[in-house]
């Protein structure tokens, strides 16, 4: 507190101070979305960069003179309205050539505050831009301030011209503040910010505004250009419900007002846009990747060596072996062109040759074998989804009048000689049944879907849990729709295992389908990935960029991206940026609101990109609303999603108070882990900031921030039970490691591993344009002859191919100015307060320790589904990674 040092300060007294922030950068990912047409963008990016490397408009110097202005405030001396006094209007002085502590493409500057005896302790500072073009500020920083030291102002925020604001930029200082223990003098404006940060909910957002309000999905048709276009609200209604995205206040359509007209742009507040540092890596390493997919589509170089297809296992694997040769002339016009010349720097990764995939590195068909396939399901890509198996056969929640009896045919005889001389009861009994359940989301819409090029079907997959802790697959079902009608129930087949002649290339093909499956609901659950072509690009006259970010968008992951937009506007709106759980979330919140405001303008609309090349089409953001029905946010909690799975029980004797039933779980295993250490962190931080339960009742803000989470951010959700009702610090904690879980180690988890086991397309296909071949059909025959071909000839095509590995190489890389689980981009700098910071790094050292722990697991040659037969460690959950495609690390957010 502040108490007892006005006065101090000797009148007259010039405080020195250090401002730092960044100039604005031309090669911004968000400011390139904003050209208006592809004929003209690849031009304009090429004279942006130009003018980028010839001239800056806001040089260095500009900065100086009267172009910027602050005014400190005092937190200890009020004046007579009760807020604190306001100091004299103070302009940035030289340009500070060499601080250590600066960061890539900062600049610091010195400034001199008179602070004269009777204004007390600066606790907060207004800042007037008065240049046309904005600057993100990153600090200020105070020193020699009489009894206080050094006082530092974390700011992170762009600042615009001072005309465009209806009231001054404020910023606080790194003091950490409950509502009830602000120092007087700040109270008010601390409220005023929060209001300011809420605007009133009218009106069209504009670029440089700050506000966070909520909105349905509204914005995703365009029914005023054709009533094809025309798409249902998602949120707002029980048909469709969904979390609330970020609101821009666009006019209704003429045809639908319930629907909201669309635009080149999508307003999101300014701070929640890409830092520079990162919009450059997005910008080389998405080019460098874009290379290899775009370049082949382009018509003069189509032929794709003569070969639109693969017709054997060897030539996937020529795609990283020998690569795609393009002739000379295609690469001589591209070189030219700036954009596209990054593309081909000699760094040691020639264009159009993929990385090897880390399930190939060391055995080229171990991803055939019965144990890999199992093996993903526990330590791969989707690794919460599969279930212990509670009865059997398998049941299902389909309502049977509109969908028959969907009970699955799966037999007694159909497992049983599979499952080492024990019966379904004692296998039930003794917990050794799973199951991987991919038919009841999916069986509603199969009919529309298979009128498509696409042939799906509904799978589920049974599994044993062997004495040696690997599991084993015991049955496939396979069931489409009855051509007489869907309430007719379902045909289905059931696929055993079989490892020689046609049979076992059936089991090969069924497995494939099962993946296939696993793969979609990997992007509907954890991601969309979006495929797109620059042919696409050229006819759509969709932005360069755009077209770019195309290839790093993973979308609403329901459990991740949109589930947590929700929580970001309502931290902003009613917890000051002083609130110690603003400060406890804000790492875990970057870059998200960003994502999903330009998936909605390219990706998730009518007829855009999913629709246009998803697998499930029109119907793919129908389906996660469906999803969302099921969501509950204290199940996302790993040890309850755990629970609910059926694949731990409780046990207080463990270390986290579950006991695997499948021991060798890498994922779970490691994730309680990382969760331990998570959720100790919080409890510490809790702990400091709230002495009582009672002082969390009392604290106006969080109560304020929950109650429109859960009744509008979350709104139609909010009759339901299991919500936490924020009364306890238990509650609060529990609350917190969950939503940073989700943001961190879950995202990381079903992320990083995309290329890794994805780039092999064999082993995560993602489409099946066939249905199972039939004895007596010709491709029946021809698995006979040629196996290969036809497995090739039912799953992911050449060309689309090439578009996956181009999406998730660059989904899989970490950025270089990633910050990981256990690290802050302000160092030291985020808090005032000396315990909280100690506890941050208590918490950064114990990951370390568990990243040891977890070393030596995968040493350890008992543990087989730690690396199974592809001899490929389990990692994904190693807390730190270098930049690149690592194969490891958890970043603070879900920031791609």
């Amino acid at each position: 507190m502040f108490s007892g040092v006005t006065g101090l300060i000797n009148r007259g007294q010039k405080l020195k101070g250090t401002v730092v922030l960044m100039r604005k950068n031309v090669l911004d990912i968000n400011e390139l979305t904003s050209a208006q047409s592809a004929s003209g963008i690849i031009g304009g990016a090429i004279g942006v960069i130009g003018g980028a490397i010839g001239t800056t408009v806001d040089t260095l110097t500009a900065f100086l003179g009267r172009s910027v202005a602050l005014k400190l405030i005092s937190a200890t001396s009020a004046d007579a309205s009760g807020k604190g006094k306001v100091g004299k209007q103070t302009f940035l002085e030289g340009v500070i050539t060499s601080l250590p502590t600066l960061g890539a493409g900062q600049s610091a500057f010195d400034i001199h505050f008179e602070w004269d005896t009777d204004m007390g302790v600066p606790g907060a500072f207004y800042i007037e831009n008065f240049m046309q073009v904005e600057f993100y500020l990153v600090s200020l920083t105070l020193e020699d301030v009489p009894n206080q030291g050094t006082i530092h102002f974390p700011c992170n925020s762009w600042v615009y011209n001072s005309k465009l604001y209806k009231s001054d930029r404020i910023f606080f200082s790194n003091k950490t503040y409950l509502p009830g223990d602000m120092p007087a003098p700040l109270k008010k404006y601390r409220e005023e910010e929060l209001v300011v940060l809420r605007g009133d909910g009218t009106g069209e957002r504009k670029e440089h505004e700050r506000i966070y309000d909520y909105d349905v999905y509204n914005d995703l048709g365009n029914p005023d250009s054709n009533a094809r276009l025309a798409r249902p609200v998602l949120g707002g209604n029980t048909t469709f419900p969904y979390p609330r995205r970020g609101r821009t206040g666009r006019k209704p359509t003429k045809t639908d007002p319930k629907s909201e007209s669309r635009s080149d742009n999508v307003y999101l507040p300014r701070d929640e846009a890409f830092g520079h540092l990162k919009s450059s890596d997005f910008l080389v390493y998405i080019l460098k990747s874009a290379s290899q997919n775009v370049i082949p589509q382009l018509q003069s170089a189509l032929p794709l060596v003569g070969k639109t297809e693969f017709d054997s296992f060897e030539d996937v694997r020529d795609l990283y072996e020998g690569g795609i040769k393009l002739p000379t002339n295609i690469l001589s016009d591209l070189s030219p062109i700036p954009l596209f010349k990054e593309l081909f720097r000699t760094d040691g990764e020639q264009a159009l040759k993929f990385p090897v995939p880390k399930i190939i590195q060391v055995d080229k068909s171990a991803w055939m074998t019965d144990e890999e396939f199992a093996r993903e399901m526990i330590a791969g890509l989707n690794p919460h989804v599969i279930k212990v198996l509670k009865e059997f056969p398998p049941q299902s929640k389909l309502d049977k009048q509109l969908y028959g009896d969907n009970t699955s045919t799966i037999t007694k005889q159909h497992v049983e000689s599979s499952l080492g001389g024990v019966t379904v009861e004692q296998a039930i009994s003794n917990n050794k049944l799973f199951i991987l359940d991919h038919h009841d989301p999916l069986f509603p819409y199969l009919s529309k879907i298979n009128k498509t090029t696409t042939k799906a079907y509904a799978t589920r997959t049974v599994l044993f849990l062997q004495n040696d802790g690997t599991l084993k697959p015991v049955a496939i079902e396979l069931s489409k729709p009855n051509p007489q009608g869907d309430n007719y129930g379902p045909i289905s087949t059931v696929y055993t295992p079989t490892k020689q002649g046609v049979d076992g290339s059936i089991w090969q093909l069924a497995k494939a389908y099962v993946v296939v499956n696993d793969s979609c609901f990997h992007q509907l659950v954890s991601h969309w990935y979006i495929p797109f072509s620059l042919t696409l690009f050229l006819q759509t006259k969709i932005n360069l960029i755009l077209l770019i970010y195309v290839y790093v968008y993973m979308y609403g992951r329901l459990n991740t991206h949109a589930v947590v937009e929700p929580f970001i506007i309502a931290t902003n709106r009613h917890l000051s940026v002083v609130h110690p759980i603003h400060k406890l979330l804000l790492p875990h919140y970057r870059d998200t609101m960003n994502i999903n405001a330009l998936a909605r303008n390219v990706l998730v609309n009518a007829e855009g990109i999913i629709e246009s090349t998803f697998l499930w089409g029109g119907y793919s953001l129908e389906m996660s609303a469906v999803v969302y029905k099921d969501w509950v946010l204290t199940e996302q909690a790993l040890p309850n999603d755990l629970l609910k799975r059926g694949v731990a029980v409780e046990d207080s004797s463990s270390p986290h108070g579950v006991r695997l039933l499948i021991e060798d779980y890498p994922y779970a295993a490691d994730g309680l882990e990382i969760w331990g250490a998570i959720k100790s962190w919080v409890e510490e931080y809790v702990a400091f900031y709230y002495k009582s339960d009672a002082a969390l009742v009392q604290d106006s803000e969080l109560q304020a921030f929950w109650k429109e989470l859960v009744e509008v951010g979350h709104g139609d959700k909010k009759n339901e039970s299991w919500w936490p009702k924020m009364q306890t610090r238990a509650e609060l904690v529990q609350t917190c490691s969950t939503l940073i879980w989700i943001a961190s180690a879950l995202h990381a988890a079903v992320n990083f591993g995309q290329y890794p086991y994805g780039g092999y397309i064999l082993n995560r296909p993602t489409l099946s344009r066939q249905f199972m071949p039939e004895k007596g059909s010709k491709e029946y025959d021809d698995l006979a002859k040629n196996p290969e071909k036809v497995f090739l000839n039912i799953i992911t095509g050449k060309k689309e191919t090439l578009t996956d590995l181009t999406i998730i190489e660059v989904l899989s890389r970490h950025a270089s100015d990633e910050q990981y689980l256990g690290q802050r981009g302000d160092g030291d700098n985020w808090t005032a307060d000396t315990a909280p910071i100690e506890a941050f790094k208590r918490f950064g050292k114990k990951l370390v320790e568990i990243e040891q722990k977890l070393i030596q697991r995968n040493n350890d040659e008992r543990l087989r589904n730690r690396y199974g037969p592809a001899q490929m460690p389990y990692t994904l959950l190693y807390p730190s990674s270098e930049e690149g495609l690592t194969f490891r690390g958890i970043p603070n957010s879900i920031s791609i």
